[in-house]
C-alpha cells in the first residue's frame, strides 16, 4: 500500500501558496493529506478586506481539495513576531507531523515572503527539539523541506509537472478577485497589472525547461538523495 504523505504548506499572506505552488498543491491533494497555512491574513493589502479574503481563501482552498489553516500574525510584523505567536507554529508543526514543509523562497521583492520562509526554517528545527519550552506536542523532525516561488524567476533545484492540474491553479487564483482584479474602486498594485498572466508564463517557462506544458520549480538548501537514477516518465 502507498504511503499517504502529509505536506504542509506555509504562505505569509492568503494567495501566497495559490501563485508559487497551487498546481502541486491540487495534484498532491489526491493522493496526499495537504495542508494550506496563512501566517497572517493580509490586513494591509491594498485591496479587498480580511472578511473577503479568507472567504477567497476557502474557496481557493476547496478548489484545491487542500485543508486551509489560518494564524493571525500582523502583516508586515513578520520580523517581530512574539515568542508566542512563534510558539503556535512550532505546536502546529508537531500536532500535524508533516513529512514534507514548503514555504516561500526567502530571496523576493516582498519582505514578508523572505521572513516566512526563514520563520518556518527556524520553526521545522524548533518542532525537533524534545524540551523545546512552551509545546505540548510530542517533538517531531520534519524529514523535507523545500521552497517554492512567489515573485520573480530562481533556478530551481526540482520540477513538477503541473500540465493536469494548471485549470485547478488559474481557479484558485481567480478566487482571489479582491487582489487580482482591477475593479472601479480597486487600487492598481502589482497584483492587478497582468500579474496571473505573469504567473502562468513562469509555470509555461518552467514546463518548456522540463519538456510538459506547465511545471512549477522548487528549491532545495541540502542535497536530495535518490534510491535510483531519476528519470522522465514514459521517456523511450
Amino acid at each position: 500500500m502507498t504511503h499517504k504523505r502529509t505536506l504542509l504548506t506555509v504562505g505569509a499572506h492568503p494567495d501566497d501558496i495559490e501563485i508559487g505552488m497551487g498546481g502541486t498543491v491540487a495534484q498532491h491533494s489526491k493522493t496526499d493529506n495537504v495542508y494550506m497555512l496563512s501566517l497572517t491574513e493580509g490586513d494591509l493589502s491594498s485591496n479587498g478586506t480580511v472578511e473577503t479574503r479568507q472567504q477567497e481563501a476557502e474557496r481557493a482552498a476547496e478548489i484545491l481539495g487542500a485543508q486551509r489553516l489560518q494564524l493571525t500574525w500582523r502583516d508586515r510584523m513578520l520580523t517581530a513576531v512574539t515568542q508566542e505567536e512563534y510558539t503556535q507554529l512550532v505546536q502546529l508543526i508537531r500536532r500535524i507531523q508533516p513529512d514534507t514543509i514548503f514555504a516561500p523562497y526567502y530571496i523576493d521583492r516582498h519582505p514578508d515572503h523572505g521572513d516566512a520562509g526563514n520563520i518556518v526554517k527556524r520553526a521545522l528545527f524548533d518542532a525537533g527539539v524534545k524540551l523545546y519550552p512552551g509545546v505540548d506536542e510530542n517533538a517531531h523532525k520534519v524529514p523535507d523541506m523545500y521552497y517554492y516561488m512567489i515573485n520573480g524567476y530562481h533556478r530551481p533545484t526540482f520540477y513538477v509537472d503541473i500540465t493536469t492540474a494548471a485549470g485547478d491553479k488559474e481557479a484558485a487564483l481567480r478566487a482571489y478577485k479582491s487582489q487580482f482584479n482591477l475593479g472601479e474602486e480597486a487600487t492598481s498594485t502589482p497584483l492587478t497589472d497582468g500579474y496571473l498572466e505573469t504567473i502562468q508564463a513562469r509555470d509555461r517557462l518552467f514546463g518548456k525547461e522540463t519538456g510538459v506544458t506547465y511545471a512549477e520549480g522548487f528549491i532545495a538548501e541540502t542535497p536530495m538523495l535518490f534510491q535510483q537514477v531519476p528519470g522522465k516518465q514514459g521517456s523511450d
